[in-house]
């Protein structure tokens, strides 16, 4: 793609020196050349013999003779790739990835679908039947086109904010609502908080609510795939506010050093719970730290879901081709609080959360380029908000009506024999139910 090719111009480390002196007959006579590779490029360094040369064998480099450090903001910044401009029409034909009508509409079904589910299980959680939400209103683009740009067989570690991989995996309303209602159709057994999604069937890693810790975890499976040449890649998601925590940087660096087909894909979304960019780093974003590890580099709206179609489909191409890891910075906006814990109002203004949810959405921008094409109407927009709406409240009141999962599966799954002090702990815990079973509803529990 054109903007890996000009992001690597203008963020590759590349180092090539070459003499030319047509007045010297005998050229090996006075220079010498020496190859070498730093983070997967060859550096190919000419040395003369009448002046010193850096040998480190850590990096492409020249000797200077002036005191300069470098400056941090020597640039104006990485750009941002796009294909619509917000008004929803495309701005280079070019990059036009010319998706077919019925996966443009996919797209927009599944985003508004993300965004009426998390409406609908926001308000659940604030009347109190559901413990905990977070919702995702602002980056749906995010989700649905790096997701539409994988495959299948694709490994994916997400955060807490990635539901609309999972939805366009194909993972059931009704499974949703099992999880964040923890009842016996949950396929974590109600063991996790609501939100914390997994599904071995779609390749989708249990979600984790420590920050970060999959970062790591994806670079390790990366390198797996690569050693059984398995034609995978995998996705690792995660937030700006993550990328500070240790485990991110581990995670960069081995994947760099151990050439993983993996992709690092941050949703820049302005906040880390409460904490905005300029308090979280100094740097030019997340994009910045790329180079510096040896991983190719590129930022997108994240707010234009065909940009991260290209973005994520090129990417993944050459993760598994080419065994390299890639980073993505997708730069949107959160639009809702961080969680039902949270309250944003606190530490930003109506007005800043007004413009990105009025202004600047993804999923206004998408409906208008689809407007533009004819393939979208106001009569389709109320057909499909309507039968949206159904199909989740459908959900939701099967969910309510399941039983919770089986109390004895709280001792299993872990390991294959019950080991001494798990058993006495599970005689504990039923001679307690026994003695105080009217403080119980053991009703509500699959028998």
């Amino acid at each position: 793609m054109a903007a890996f090719r000009v992001l690597r111009k203008f963020c590759g480390i590349r180092y090539n020196v070459i003499c030319q002196n047509k007045g010297l007959n005998d050229f090996s006579r006075h220079f010498q050349y020496r190859e070498f590779r730093i983070n997967g490029v060859l550096c190919q360094q000419t040395l003369d013999s009448s002046t010193e040369r850096p040998q480190f064998p850590g990096a492409c480099a020249d000797f200077v003779d002036r005191l300069e450090f470098i400056q941090p903001n020597v640039i104006s910044g990485i750009p941002v790739y796009r294909v619509m401009n917000r008004q929803g029409q495309i701005i280079n034909p070019s990059e036009d990835p010319q998706l077919p009508k019925e996966m443009v509409v996919n797209f927009y079904q599944k985003m508004t679908l993300l965004n009426t589910m998390d409406r609908i299980l926001y308000e659940s959680q604030r009347q109190g039947r559901i413990s905990f939400y977070a919702t995702n209103f602002g980056e749906e683009g995010t989700h649905i086109g790096s997701a539409a740009a994988l495959d299948p067989n694709d490994l994916v570690f997400g955060q807490y904010r990635e539901v609309g991989v999972l939805m366009y995996r194909g993972f059931p309303l009704e499974l949703f609502m099992a999880q964040c209602h923890a009842n016996a159709d949950d396929l974590g057994k109600g063991r996790q908080m609501p939100v914390h999604y997994g599904s071995k069937d779609l390749n989708f890693v249990t979600i984790s609510s420590t920050l970060a810790t999959q970062i790591p975890q994806a670079a390790g499976a990366a390198y797996t795939m690569k050693r059984e040449n398995s034609n995978r890649a995998v996705i690792c998601y995660f937030g700006e506010g993550a990328a500070s925590e240790g485990d991110a940087h581990a995670g960069f660096n081995f994947s760099a050093t151990l050439e993983c087909p993996i992709i690092f894909f941050c949703r820049n979304n302005g906040y880390a719970i409460s904490t905005p960019t300029r308090e979280q780093y100094r740097g030019d974003g997340i994009a910045a730290r790329g180079p510096g590890y040896g991983i190719m580099t590129i930022r997108v709206d994240g707010n234009d879901v065909f940009a991260v179609y290209n973005a994520t489909k090129e990417a993944r191409r050459r993760a598994v081709t080419e065994n390299q890891p890639f980073l993505i910075e997708a730069m949107t906006y959160r639009v809702g609080h961080h969680s039902t814990s949270d309250d944003s109002l606190a530490y930003r203004s109506v007005d800043e959360v007004n413009y990105w949810d009025k202004q600047d959405h993804p999923i206004s921008r998408l409906r208008n380029y689809m407007t533009g094409r004819g393939w979208w109407g106001e009569e389709e927009e109320q057909a499909w908000r309507k039968e949206s709406q159904e199909q989740v409240m459908q959900a939701l009141e099967y969910a309510e009506r399941q039983p919770k999962p089986q109390i004895e599966l709280l001792f299993t799954d872990v390991y294959q024999e019950l080991p001494p002090h798990l058993e006495k702990q599970k005689q504990a815990m039923w001679r307690h139910l026994k003695q105080y079973k009217e403080h119980y509803p053991l009703s509500i529990y699959e028998k």
